[in-house]
C-alpha cells in the first residue's frame, strides 16, 4: 500500500509539473507574441537558430496543442511582423524570418509532419522525467533527500527544452546524414550509368569503323592479289632460255 501511494504520489508530482511547465510556456509565448517586427526577426535569426528553429511550435510560439485554426491565425499575425514589405529597412533579414516562419506553418498544417513534431516534445518531457525519477531513486537508496533541481517548475521547463531542442538536432543530423548518403548513390548511379553508356558508345563506333573499313580492306587485298598475278605473269613472259653457243670444229 505504501508503494503504492508513493507511486500515486510521484504521479501526482509529475503532472503538477507538467501543469506549471505548460502555464509558464504559454505565459513566455503571451510576453513574446508582442514584440516588435525587430525583435521577432532577431529571434528567429539570433545564434543557434539553425536548430531553435526545427521546432514548429518553438518558431510560431504556439503550444503544441494547438489546434489548426490557432495555427493558421498565428501565421497571420506573425508574418505581417517579418514580411519584408514591412521591413524595408532590413529585406535581406526579414526575408530570411518570413522563409522560416513559413516553412514552420506549413509543417504544422501536415498532420503527420505536425504529430512527428508533438512526438519530439513529448519524448523530451518524458526523458527529463525519467532522469529526475532516477536521480529520486539514487538519493533515497543513497539515504539523501530526494530534493531535485528539476522540481522547480522554471528549471524542469529549461530541462525539457534544451532536451527537445537536442531531439529536434539529433533528428535533423541523421536527415542530413541520410541526405547525403543517397546524393553519394544517386551520383555514384550516375556514374556508372554514364561510364556504361560511353562504353557502349565505343564499342557501337568501333563495330561501325570495322564494317565501314571491311570493303575497303577486301578491295585492297583484291588488287594487290590482281596485281602480283599481273607482275608475276608478265616477269615470265620475259624469261627466255638463254641461247646455245655452238662450238665449231677445226
Amino acid at each position: 500500500m505504501a508503494a503504492a501511494g508513493g507511486e500515486s504520489s510521484s504521479q501526482s508530482v509529475s503532472d503538477e509539473l507538467f501543469q506549471n511547465f505548460y502555464t509558464e510556456v504559454k505565459q513566455i509565448e503571451k510576453r513574446d507574441s508582442v514584440l516588435t517586427s525587430k525583435q521577432q526577426i532577431d529571434r528567429l535569426l539570433r545564434p543557434g537558430s539553425s536548430y531553435f528553429n526545427l521546432n514548429p511550435f518553438e518558431v510560431l510560439q504556439l503550444d503544441p496543442e494547438a489546434t489548426d485554426e490557432e495555427v493558421k491565425k498565428r501565421f497571420r499575425a506573425l508574418s505581417i511582423l517579418v514580411h519584408p514589405d514591412k521591413n524595408q529597412d532590413d529585406p535581406e533579414r526579414s526575408q530570411k524570418a518570413f522563409e522560416v516562419v513559413d516553412k514552420s506553418y506549413k509543417l504544422l498544417l501536415d498532420p503527420e509532419q505536425k504529430k512527428r513534431a508533438v512526438d519530439v516534445i513529448q519524448a523530451g518531457k518524458e526523458y527529463v522525467e525519467h532522469m529526475v525519477k532516477q536521480k529520486k531513486k539514487q538519493l533515497k537508496k543513497d539515504g539523501k533527500s530526494q530534493d531535485v533541481e528539476e522540481d522547480d517548475p522554471e528549471l524542469f521547463r529549461q530541462a525539457v527544452y534544451k532536451q527537445t531542442m537536442k531531439l529536434f538536432a539529433e533528428l535533423e543530423i541523421k536527415r542530413k546524414e541520410r541526405e547525403a548518403k543517397e546524393m553519394h548513390e544517386r551520383k555514384r548511379a550516375r556514374e556508372e550509368e554514364i561510364e556504361a553508356a560511353e562504353k557502349a558508345k565505343r564499342e557501337r563506333e568501333w563495330q561501325k569503323n570495322f564494317e565501314d573499313s571491311r570493303d575497303g580492306r577486301v578491295d585492297s587485298w583484291r588488287t594487290f592479289q590482281t596485281k602480283g598475278k599481273t607482275k608475276e605473269k608478265k616477269n615470265r613472259s620475259f624469261l627466255k632460255p638463254p641461247k646455245v653457243k655452238m662450238e665449231q670444229r677445226e
